[in-house]
């Protein structure tokens, strides 16, 4: 076999071991990890620094919130069923844990910021809980915490609505911890005795 055909075979080899090594190491950024998971491998899955405007008009950060533990959903005020089910489960979770909740602060943080103006949050979490906080911003200071929390937010059509259109996103509760780094998650289908029983173990 002459030096260029073994060459060439060589090059090919190569290339076919990088491909195959691509597909079969996952990348840890787009994983879907269950409910339960508590780290990722070297870096947290979930979370970062975030400047936003609470329901009372306030400029908070992150930090404000360090040495609690945050309960964090995402969603909008004019959300239909999901946001709802969601925050009353959180609602009703605070209220199963008693004086323990002390050391929680319940958050949610709109998807919407264009209409959830603070004194619409004000409204809308005075419905679940006098401990729920609501968060709104820029766009930009709202792109910047989804993006810290991989969440998937969408615009969409819809004629029936009078800004004629709504919000597509994804409907996990975050769990962070005193130090501000991820703990666990719950999904949508989490019930209250469960997401309450969970978080006794952890405060």
């Amino acid at each position: 076999m002459s030096r260029l055909n073994l060459a060439i075979l060589l090059v090919c080899g190569l290339l076919v071991g990088a491909l195959a090594a691509v597909a079969v190491i996952p990348d840890v950024r787009n994983r879907v990890f269950p409910e339960g998971s508590t780290r990722a491998v070297g870096q947290a899955l979930v979370g970062g620094p975030f400047t936003l405007t609470d329901h009372t008009g306030r400029k908070v950060t992150d930090q404000d919130y360090r040495g609690k533990f945050m309960l964090v959903f995402f969603g909008f005020t004019y959300c239909p069923d999901v946001c709802p089910t969601a925050l009353q489960t959180m609602a009703a979770a605070l209220e199963m844990l008693g004086p323990k909740a002390e050391r929680l602060v319940p958050l949610f943080i709109t998807v919407d910021p264009e209409r959830d103006t603070p004194e619409q949050l004000a409204q809308y979490v005075s419905s679940f809980s006098p401990k729920l906080v609501g968060l709104t911003g820029t766009r930009p200071e709202i792109d910047t915490v989804l993006k810290e929390y991989r969440v998937y937010a969408q615009k969409v059509e819809d004629p029936k609505s009078t800004a004629g259109y709504t919000m597509n996103h994804s409907s996990i509760v975050y769990i962070m911890g005193p130090d501000g780094a991820y703990r666990t998650h719950f999904t949508h289908a989490t019930g209250a005795e469960t997401m309450a029983e969970r978080l006794a173990k952890l405060l």
